[in-house]
């Protein structure tokens, strides 16, 4: 459950810039050949993104296999956390998004391409750009903006308007790809990217096909059930974009044995075991999963827990066999 942009689909509450922050327009192959996309209308910056995916796509074959570079060690990840230059509300966010134990856990390299939906603010997506490294690239994904659908009010109390509250940065709200390009303004960060394009669609179409070695999605999975995204169609799409041994990393708040997705609308949360069953349907193997953002004592029947603790949150990685 995070806050979303004015006119998103996904109705759970989530700002574009407490998960996720920024678009920067450069390509390994160039880091200056996509800065229009940062300033065009959304539609041109689309027509530009995909020419600029075709001319860094003719840099490397698209099924080629992921990067032989080393998983990036302990050491390095820190240095990535502990980076000057991150701004003080992702090091805030820190502390319950444990990005160190993060990028340990998805053994990202050097050189990865990387898909992150529902890219929101960019925290995430700025993190694994900063990974990924120079000759790497990270597209933000955000689905189309109806400009007929207001943005979901903020609770003036109760401890989900606290926590919502503080999930937001300072300053306007934000779409995505204004969040992306403001986060793209910090010259430490020229391989991250913006798209938008459906769920259903996520990937530029040039790399649409085994074009990209990691797709990421934290937080929202439930909230497509109440958005009414088809899933099924969402995560062959994925599949595809995905090379042989790509993983799809998964975040989101537990629910309940036998709730499956049922109460995705009102608790924001859903059943582990229902989004695996969903996800291996569209071909991938379950590779594994993590604790580091776990809470067995969260009763995991509110929204919030009650009384205040952390969520309990599962983390799951799958593979592209």
């Amino acid at each position: 459950m995070e806050w979303r942009s004015p006119g998103s689909r996904l109705l759970g509450w989530r700002y574009f810039a407490s998960e996720r922050q920024v678009m920067t327009s450069a390509t390994h192959c160039s880091s200056r050949s996509t800065l229009p996309l940062i300033h065009a209308q959304p539609s041109l910056r689309a027509a530009l993104l995909i020419c600029a995916t075709l001319l860094f796509s003719a840099c490397a074959h698209r099924d080629a296999p992921a990067s032989k570079a080393a998983t990036l060690s302990p050491e390095r990840i820190a240095e990535i956390v502990a980076s000057p230059d991150r701004s003080e509300f992702d090091r805030k966010m820190d502390a319950t998004r444990k990005p160190a134990q993060l990028l340990e856990f998805i053994g990202v390299r050097p050189g990865w391409k990387v898909l992150d939906l529902s890219t929101g603010g960019g925290y995430t997506a700025e993190l694994l750009a900063r990974a990924v490294g120079p000759t790497g690239l990270v597209i933000g994904q955000s689905e189309p903006r109806d400009p007929n659908r207001a943005p979901p009010p903020v609770p003036e109390s109760g401890p989900l308007g606290a926590a919502l509250r503080a999930a937001l940065p300072p300053g306007p709200r934000l779409t995505s790809p204004e969040a992306l390009a403001k986060r793209a303004e910090n010259p430490a960060i020229t391989t991250l990217q913006s798209v938008v394009q459906p769920f259903e669609a996520p990937a530029p179409a040039a790399l649409a096909n085994s074009g990209f070695d990691l797709a990421t999605l934290f937080y929202n999975y439930h909230d497509l059930q109440h958005a009414s995204v088809d899933r099924a169609t969402m995560n062959r799409a994925i599949y595809a974009a995905l090379k042989t041994g790509g993983l799809y990393i998964i975040i989101d708040h537990a629910g309940r044995p036998g709730t499956g997705i049922s109460e995705a609308g009102t608790l924001h949360r859903m059943e582990e075991a229902f989004l695996i069953r969903e996800v291996e349907a569209a071909g991938f193997k379950l590779a594994g999963s993590a604790d580091f953002l776990r809470n067995p004592a969260d009763p995991r029947d509110q929204v919030m827990p009650e009384p205040p603790m952390a969520k309990d949150q599962f983390v799951v990685k799958f593979v592209k066999p």
